[in-house]
C-alpha cells in the first residue's frame, strides 16, 4: 500500500491509500478517484516528503525516538494498528470471496454485515463502478475463519 497526498482542480487537499502507483494512475484516469469535498474527478498527486528522522551528532547524549517499522509517524502507526484491531474484531473474513459477498449484500441477496478479504483489481474496480461500498485497507488483516 502507498499513501498519496492528492489535490483536486478546486484546490482541496486530501490523502488516500492505493495498492500501487499504477493503481492510482488507472483509477484516476478512469475518473474513480474523487475529491471528498467537491466530488471533482480532476485529482492529481501532490508532492510528499517522506518522514525523516534527524541524525544525532557523535557524542550527543540522550535516547532517540523509535520510528514505526514502516517509517511512518508513530501516531499514524498507532491509528492503523487500532483500525486493524477494530476490523478484525468487528467483521467477518471472507477471503477471496470478498467481491462476490459484497455484491450479494449490495443487491439484497445476503443480509448486511461487515466483511473483509481480498479482491482482484478488476473486481474491486467493478464494485466501485457499480456503487458497491468497498475500500482498500492500509494493512493486511489477520485471516480468520469462523
Amino acid at each position: 500500500m502507498i499513501r498519496f497526498s492528492l489535490t483536486c482542480a478546486n484546490g482541496h487537499s486530501f490523502e488516500s491509500w492505493f495498492s500501487s502507483n499504477n493503481t492510482f494512475d488507472e483509477l484516476a484516469a478512469s475518473g474513480h478517484v474523487l475529491c471528498p469535498d467537491c466530488n471533482s474527478p480532476d485529482v492529481a498527486k501532490s508532492l510528499m516528503a517522506p518522514p525523516v528522522q534527524a541524525s544525532r551528532k557523535r557524542g550527543s547524549a540522550g535516547p532517540t525516538q523509535p520510528m514505526a517499522s514502516t517509517g511512518a509517524d508513530p501516531e499514524l502507526a498507532e491509528a492503523i494498528k487500532a483500525l486493524k484491531a477494530h476490523v478484525e474484531e468487528n467483521s467477518d473474513y471472507v477471503g477471496d470471496k470478498f467481491a462476490e459477498e459484497a455484491r450479494a449484500m449490495h443487491d439484497g441477496d445476503l443480509p448486511q454485515r461487515s466483511i473483509h478479504g481480498q479482491a482482484k483489481a478488476e473486481d474491486a474496480k467493478k464494485l466501485i463502478e457499480d456503487g458497491v461500498p468497498a475500500m482498500p485497507l492500509p494493512f493486511i488483516p489477520k485471516q480468520k475463519t469462523n
